[in-house]
């Protein structure tokens, strides 16, 4: 067993099967690794709403970075920080979603809005995450390309068709950082498992930057090491190998 405090999970296309449930084995390997003294907690790109179910299934009170970083929770329904958009940034990348015909998506303190559901008082909210999603390659690169020149914000992806967007500096390494303070641990101590481009910062930072067999390719080259998919119960596997064994 190396000196691994702290387990550091995305969620979907990682810790959960494509049903969007735990798996039997994961569940367990969570649980073991907790009766270790190992921390395990969730790094992801979804807001807290939709975390929380899967925390109080597994009774988990550890930290939480939610929306790719921009908040930490110290535990469940403990705040730690929060990092918003300026509201013009959210209404100038809307306009390029409605000038490309995208589908768009954005987070807010209240809630999720969307391409149906959007709010005429955007600067009444407060906005954590923008994201577009759009099967044609080339017109998602023009995007992708755009909102790199702004140089404003973070941009990843949580799934090859989409695009992501947080503030300048927000990502899910930087909500580790956080958490690894309040744990007083190093990132060294880290295990960071992850499968889409929202994850590279984690996966590069952890002492053991770990990539699913399912993950996009540009993440598996950067990763220490690839594991099964989260089919295979890829998490379970790596906690029994770094965490139990």
């Amino acid at each position: 067993m190396g000196n691994f405090k702290l387990v550091a999970l995305d969620m979907d296309g990682t810790f959960l099967m494509e049903d969007k449930t735990i798996s039997v084995e994961n569940r367990k390997a969570v649980k073991a690794a907790a009766e270790a003294g190992v921390t395990v907690m969730f790094a992801t790109g979804r807001g807290i709403p939709n975390v929380l179910p899967y925390v109080e299934e597994l009774n988990l009170q550890s930290p939480i970075v939610a929306v790719n970083g921009s908040e930490v929770w110290s535990a469940p329904g403990k705040l730690h920080s929060r990092n918003m958009f300026n509201p013009e940034l959210i209404i100038q990348m809307r306009e390029l979603a409605l000038k490309y015909d995208t589908w768009y998506w954005a987070y807010s303190v209240n809630g999720l809005f969307n391409k149906e559901r959007w709010t005429n008082k955007v600067w009444d909210e407060q906005w954590l995450k923008f994201g577009y999603y759009y099967e044609d390659e080339p017109t998602l690169n023009a995007i992708r390309e755009r909102m790199i020149e702004w140089g404003e914000m973070e941009v990843t992806n949580s799934h090859p068709c989409n695009i992501e967007l947080n503030p300048k500096g927000i990502s899910k390494a930087s909500g580790l950082r956080q958490v690894c303070e309040l744990l007083g641990i190093e990132m060294s101590q880290v295990i960071a498992m992850g499968d889409s481009l929202n994850d590279v910062t984690m996966i590069r930072e952890a002492g053991l930057g770990v990539a699913m067999g399912n993950a996009q390719d540009s993440v598996k080259s950067l990763a220490d090491v690839v594991t099964v998919t989260n089919e295979e119960h890829g998490v379970a596997r790596i906690i029994e190998q770094y965490i139990l064994s």
